[in-house]
């Protein structure tokens, strides 16, 4: 009923790859919470919630020594042209 008439003529669908891409430049950039807990994951919400860092790629909370003061560090890949 329908014929392709592309058929045999070594048509594709898939465009070719384009070599001349960009490449970016990537630098990590570390990032350190002092605080509370509550301090601390709340900054960390507030960040997700940005799309900045997901929660998972913080530490966890570590004590700092000092009374009620915890940290959490995060290491980030960031793209700079």
């Amino acid at each position: 009923m329908f014929r392709d008439t592309n058929q045999g003529a070594g048509a594709s669908n898939v465009p070719p790859a384009n070599p001349s891409l960009p490449e970016f430049q990537y630098e990590n950039v570390n990032h350190t919470l002092f605080g509370s807990l509550i301090a601390i994951r709340n900054t960390i919400a507030l960040l997700h919630k940005l799309n900045y860092a997901e929660p998972n790629d913080w530490s966890k909370p570590l004590p700092t020594g000092r009374p009620n003061e915890l940290m959490a560090i995060l290491t980030k890949r960031v793209r700079v042209d």
